[in-house]
């Protein structure tokens, strides 16, 4: 488990890594093949590591832990008995809040009785994909979040619909390699629509875009 520049979170943690989606602006398939191949002796393909699995334990501190930054847990090709085992250490460990982002979220329903409270559920909504939200809208959680990075289309309405069924959390920011920016106008809508139903926002420093908000959703605190 790491330390993370990732403004959001305060470590990542990949007990499992590796992901068949094949998005071309992928960072983590890019680390594993790359700089950090020595370490990924099996590239991008879907790894259980055992060893990670006990890492949350030794951090004291109530922490934010980004779960599978390196991949996508819930993946149609990732074992439930994986998705379990992690599920697990999350129950044991109510001390820090588990941050869950996936592309499919309709598989979070499967393990619905499985998320202990300090289970944060999020999706990601790169541009057309608004449909994610109506599966992730389905399930019970503490905390249900869409991460819209990269944003790389937006559509007012949809976004509205978004805010006004329940969202608890949104997470804006642009693409990084090759480096490519939002249009200033949607990023101006989803601070308005945010603003109008009081829903907590955080604009990544990618964006470049000043001035710059950050806020976190307030557990136990449903709109």
């Amino acid at each position: 488990m790491n330390r993370t520049k990732i403004e959001w979170t305060d470590y990542t943690w990949n007990p499992v890594t590796g992901c068949l989606h094949g998005c071309n602006y992928c960072y983590a398939r890019r680390l594993a093949e790359g700089r950090l191949k020595h370490r990924y002796s099996d590239g991008f393909l879907p790894t259980l590591w055992l060893e990670r699995l006990r890492d949350p334990y030794q951090v004291k501190k109530p922490s934010k832990i980004f779960v599978c930054s390196m991949g996508d847990l819930f993946g149609k090709w990732v074992p439930g008995i994986w998705i379990q085992a992690i599920l697990h250490v999350a129950h044991k460990n109510p001390q820090h809040t588990f941050q869950f982002l996936t592309k499919n979220p309709e598989r979070y329903k499967e393990f619905e009785k499985d998320f202990s409270s300090n289970c944060w559920l999020g999706t990601t909504i790169e541009g057309g994909q608004w449909t994610r939200w109506d599966d992730l809208l389905c399930v019970d959680a503490s905390v249900r979040f869409v991460s819209m990075e990269p944003l790389l289309s937006f559509d007012f309405d949809d976004f509205q619909y978004i805010c006004e069924t329940g969202v608890d959390w949104v997470i804006v920011g642009a693409q990084t390699n090759p480096y490519r920016q939002p249009k200033k106008e949607w990023i101006k809508d989803i601070i308005y629509l945010a603003k109008m139903y009081g829903i907590p926002l955080f604009l990544k420093n990618n964006l470049n875009y000043k001035p710059g908000i950050q806020e976190f959703p307030q557990m136990g605190v449903k709109r």
